[in-house]
């Protein structure tokens, strides 16, 4: 007899349980039939060895088709106790001293003369580790009380005067109440730049809010502390010329300041996702109608308000951006009740004096004393660039 491969030999059994004769097998598999014949009675012999089990083809095709297929084997259920488990007292209450794997294990040896292994430990400690999600209170807030700042990375932008592209830094000012942002990219910050930027962000909004919240930044923060955080000389000013309190975030506490955060994310991956910039100036048009268009509009996932009507009602409960009335003589350094600089200082020109003044609505004064008042006007704006002018005029 030759001996067939077993799909030959599959094939054959197949046939020959579907009641094909042997000429036909032989004709559709191409197999002699003598060597059909001989495994047919193999295949009858084995069928006949089996007790229960009726012979011949048409008994053997109904035991086929009522063949059930065997159960899978029960799955184990004993596991092997850890060698760890005598000392479960001892590594709970060293898991609630905040102790590590590592720290346990030497303590199981030097102590308690364990014989195991780290891995033993290692596995028993995961095991006893119950990860809780972090929980965080619902804070709220009233209405212009808190606005959070901070930088992310905006649309990669073209670099005046090459080919190159590179991100520039995104200023995102986010109110708290409502969730308006305003959005303001950027090449680089300074002491100058982050001043300006809070100007601009209390412009856009129309008013300044009680308290804002930043990152411990050096443009914003010299020396973080929890309770006296000492502040960069030209933000303090700047927040005190608008009556505006800094609250400074913990170090690595970035929860504290959650929606900005979220609105530099939701930013970075709505509105700038995929695109590039030719210039500065354009990525910052594309995100102000972004803000205007998309933003504003949207309805806020916990709130369940548009973000644009929760603005309309924040906004006339914010302070009005003002300036003060400051006075400068020729014996003393400029002085301000706010600590804002009106422009230029002392040591300016007398040329310069006279274009700030008019810039800043300040007059000479007739008077002996040869002093120089400034008077309350909308554009004495806060700039440490004491020779030049504020750079726009804040409302109000």
């Amino acid at each position: 007899m030759n001996v067939l491969k077993p799909n030959q030999r599959a094939t054959v059994y197949t046939l020959l349980e579907r009641g094909s004769t042997q000429r036909e097998i032989a004709r559709i598999t191409g197999i002699d039939r003598k060597t059909v014949r001989s495994y047919q009675r193999r295949r009858q012999a084995e069928q006949s060895n089996s007790p229960g089990v009726a012979t011949g083809p048409d008994a053997m095709a109904a035991h086929v088709a009522a063949q059930i297929p065997p159960p899978w084997p029960p799955a184990p259920t004993s596991v092997a106790a850890s060698l760890c488990e005598p000392y479960r007292d001892f590594i709970e209450a060293q898991l609630r001293l905040k102790r590590n794997a590592t720290a346990i294990y030497q303590d199981l040896v030097d102590v308690h003369g364990f014989a195991g292994q780290y891995n033993s430990v290692k596995r028993f400690v995961a095991r006893l580790r119950h990860k809780e999600p972090e929980q965080f209170d619902r804070l709220s807030f009233l209405p212009a009380e808190e606005m959070q700042v901070d930088y992310g990375e905006g649309a990669p932008t073209r670099v005046p005067g090459s080919n190159r592209y590179r991100k520039p830094r995104l200023f995102v000012a986010t109110l708290r109440y409502s969730r308006a942002s305003f959005r303001h990219v950027v090449w680089k910050s300074s002491q100058q730049v982050w001043a300006e930027l809070h100007e601009r962000a209390f412009r856009h909004f129309g008013g300044c809010p009680q308290y804002v919240v930043l990152d411990n930044l050096k443009e914003g923060v010299i020396k973080p502390d929890l309770y006296e955080p000492e502040l960069n000389p030209v933000y303090a000013a700047t927040l005190a010329h608008y009556g505006v309190v800094a609250d400074p975030a913990r170090v690595r506490d970035p929860n504290r300041k959650g929606t900005v955060e979220h609105a530099i994310g939701h930013t970075q991956a709505t509105a700038l996702k995929g695109r590039r910039f030719e210039s500065i100036e354009e990525q910052n048009t594309f995100l102000a109608q972004w803000e205007k268009n998309w933003a504003a509009k949207r309805i806020h996932g916990t709130e369940r308000r548009q973000v644009q009507a929760m603005f309309a009602e924040e906004r006339p409960t914010s302070k009005l951006c003002h300036c003060w009335a400051c006075s400068i003589s020729k014996r003393s350094s400029a002085r301000c009740a706010t600590t804002a600089v009106c422009g230029w200082s002392t040591a300016a020109t007398p040329r310069a004096r006279r274009s700030s003044d008019r810039r800043c609505g300040c007059a000479s004064s007739p008077s002996a004393s040869r002093s120089l008042i400034c008077k309350p006007a909308p554009c004495c704006a806060v700039t440490p660039r004491l020779n030049a002018p504020a750079p726009w005029c804040c409302p109000g």
